[in-house]
Parts: C-alpha cells; sequence; structure tokens
C-alpha cells in the first residue's frame, strides 16, 4: 500500500469510529470496547468526549489486554462481563464485511473476547473504511480460527479436511502468535464461503477449537467511511 493510500485509509477509520461513538455513545452506558486498529480511534474519540466534559459517566468492557493497555493510558474507565454481564452497545472493527452485515473478525487475534461481548451487546456496531466490503466472506481474508495449543495439528488437518490452506500464526518474533486466552490462532484460507452459516456450524461441533472469526447474525449497524464521506447502515 503506498503511502497516501495507508494515510487514506487510517483517516477513513478514524472518521467511521468517531461517527460511531458520536452517534451511539450517551452517558450511562456501559459499551464494548473492540480491539484492532479502528476500535482503538473508538477508544481516542471516547477519550477526547470525556476531555470535553462528555460521556463522563461511560465505561467500557475491552475486548483484549491492548485495548485494555490503551483505555488504561487515555483515562476511559473500564468494568467487566462479571459486574455487567449486558452491554448497551458494541463499537468493534472487522476485516471483512459481507452484503448481509456478516463478518470475518479476529485479524488482531481477540476474536474469542470479541464474539463474547459481541453477544453481551444489545447493540453491535462495526466500523470500517471501504476497502473492507466484500461479496462473499473468504474472498480478501482468510478466517482466523482459535484452537488449544494441545492437539492443535489434528485441528488443522480437521480444516484442511474442510477445503482450507491452514496457516498458523505467528508473532512479530517469528514464535507462535498466542491469544490472550493462551491458544493458537490458525489463519484458514477457504476462498469465497458458499455457506458460512453450515460452516460456522463444523467448527462449533469440533472439540479443540475454541472459536472462530465468522460473525454472523451479530451486527445491528455498520459504519463505513471512504472517499464519499460516511455511511451509516442498520438491520
Amino acid at each position: 500500500m503506498a503511502p497516501s493510500e495507508a494515510g487514506d485509509t487510517a483517516r477513513y477509520k478514524r472518521e467511521a469510529a468517531a461517527w460511531a461513538v458520536d452517534a451511539f455513545f450517551r452517558d450511562g452506558m456501559v459499551v464494548g470496547l473492540g480491539t484492532g486498529s479502528t476500535a482503538a480511534f473508538a477508544v481516542q474519540r471516547l477519550a477526547e468526549l470525556r476531555a470535553l466534559g462528555r460521556l463522563t459517566d461511560v465505561r467500557g468492557v475491552p475486548t483484549s489486554r491492548q485495548t485494555e493497555a490503551l483505555a488504561r493510558e487515555l483515562g476511559v474507565p473500564l468494568t467487566t462481563l462479571e459486574e455487567h454481564p449486558v452491554l448497551d452497545v458494541t463499537v468493534d472493527g472487522a476485516d471483512e464485511v459481507a452484503p448481509d452485515l456478516s463478518l470475518i473478525k479476529g485479524g488482531g487475534g481477540a476474536l474469542l473476547r470479541e464474539k463474547v461481548v459481541a453477544q453481551a451487546s444489545r447493540r453491535v456496531v462495526i466500523v470500517v473504511d471501504s476497502a473492507k466490503l466484500s461479496p462473499r466472506l473468504g474472498t480478501r481474508w482468510a478466517l482466523p480460527v482459535e484452537v488449544l495449543p494441545f492437539g492443535w495439528r489434528s485441528q488443522a488437518l480437521f480444516l484442511e479436511s474442510l477445503g482450507a490452506r491452514v496457516t498458523p500464526r505467528r508473532d512479530a518474533a517469528g514464535e507462535p502468535f498466542l491469544t490472550d486466552q493462551g491458544n493458537l490462532v490458525l489463519d484458514c484460507g477457504f476462498g469465497p464461503i458458499e455457506a458460512p452459516e453450515a460452516l460456522a456450524v463444523r467448527l462449533g461441533l469440533r472439540a479443540g477449537v475454541v472459536g472462530h472469526g465468522l460473525f454472523l447474525g451479530l451486527t445491528t449497524d455498520l459504519v463505513v467511511a471512504g472517499p464519499h464521506g460516511v455511511e451509516h447502515r442498520a438491520l
């Protein structure tokens, strides 16, 4: 990606995240805070509004240690799902968005916690730049599958039997990537996924598969930013 394109992408992410926080967060809410570069802009916007004396009574539930650290650094009050098992709204990003607002998530490795938080939320607002829109899930992004370290090669063989090209995820040092739960992530290149619901069922039935990046039927609102501004879509 050229520097100018990267700059545009970052600007679009920031615009979408700021629009979502301004539109959906209200004082007194308990909100889910997603993981990744776009979600980080949402945390930053919340901190900016707090500094202006707005949204001072909003508490967040972070979906990762990374988001928790950013929120604490910016002075955003945090809570937990144990204290607040039902959230008003979650704002998070996505790696790929299909026309029916189904998603692939997990590029940042927080897919399990992100799904737990999304399922606990009355409203799930996904914020993306326009490049994340796709005609079908799997067209542009591999599907992350979180697996137990124990017996992970058997899970890789199972995923290959479903038609995936499996790549164990590595961290920046070249070591196996570990999620906040201490699990591995297998990035599965299925290509365009014909039946995501059926695939989700197969993955959900497999012992050793802890979670997967298919987020189906969870998104209530999509906020997309691109060259023509910010667009809001709702189911």
